[in-house]
């Protein structure tokens, strides 16, 4: 198998592209403690999305790692993952946007977050900001509580070089980002940077 060059989502950015059914997506995190968002669609049919709900309830638990199936809102699998390096990833949390900014963080001028960059970067493909569900960010660590369910913000596990791959079981269209949230990142941005191997 053969690896692409490693491309980079400079820090709170965003991108999108195209995998074929069978192909490998690797993600690495080059300088440690940054999350990267990930959704997907049905190429063929972008009514089917990536769901939080249907994979958590069939996978019986929160943090989701090797071996996992990650399903779509019609329950058929989209993506495998095969390889991971941190083994802890959130798949609970909108992705971070100018109403985040402003409701959590309190900025006068929000950044326009992931699901800005999602926006942008899936427009090409005919994908709106309504379309866009809860995302999988990958190397979050989100820490809950097991009395009140309350839910903190850590900085990632993972460090300089960690990655994970994921294998597609259908043809799709993913988007990426390099987080931008600062609670997310422990309060620097970072790129991230990814390969169809």
């Amino acid at each position: 198998m053969s690896t692409e060059k490693l491309q980079t989502i400079l820090p709170r950015s965003g991108t999108a592209l195209r995998m074929k059914a069978g192909q490998e997506l690797k993600i690495v995190d080059p300088q440690g403690e940054q999350v990267c968002d990930l959704i997907c669609f049905n190429a063929d049919d972008k009514a089917e999305y990536l769901s939080s709900g249907r994979t958590l309830d069939y996978a019986s638990r929160l943090f989701l790692t090797k071996g996992d199936d990650f399903y779509s809102n019609r329950s058929r699998v989209m993506f495998r993952l095969i390889e991971d390096t941190v083994g802890r990833h959130d798949f609970l949390l909108t992705p971070c946007s100018k109403d985040t900014f402003r409701i959590i963080y309190g900025h006068d001028k929000p950044h326009r977050g992931c699901f800005g960059n999602l926006e942008e970067a899936l427009s090409p493909f005919g994908i709106t900001g309504d379309s866009i569900p809860v995302t999988f960010n990958v190397f979050m660590n989100v820490v809950i509580d097991g009395t009140s369910g309350a839910m903190k913000v850590e900085p990632p596990r993972s460090r300089p070089g960690d990655s994970i791959i994921i294998k597609a079981e259908m043809d799709l269209i993913v988007g990426l980002t390099a987080c931008s949230a600062e609670q997310s990142n422990n309060f620097a941005f970072k790129p991230i940077q990814f390969a169809i191997l």
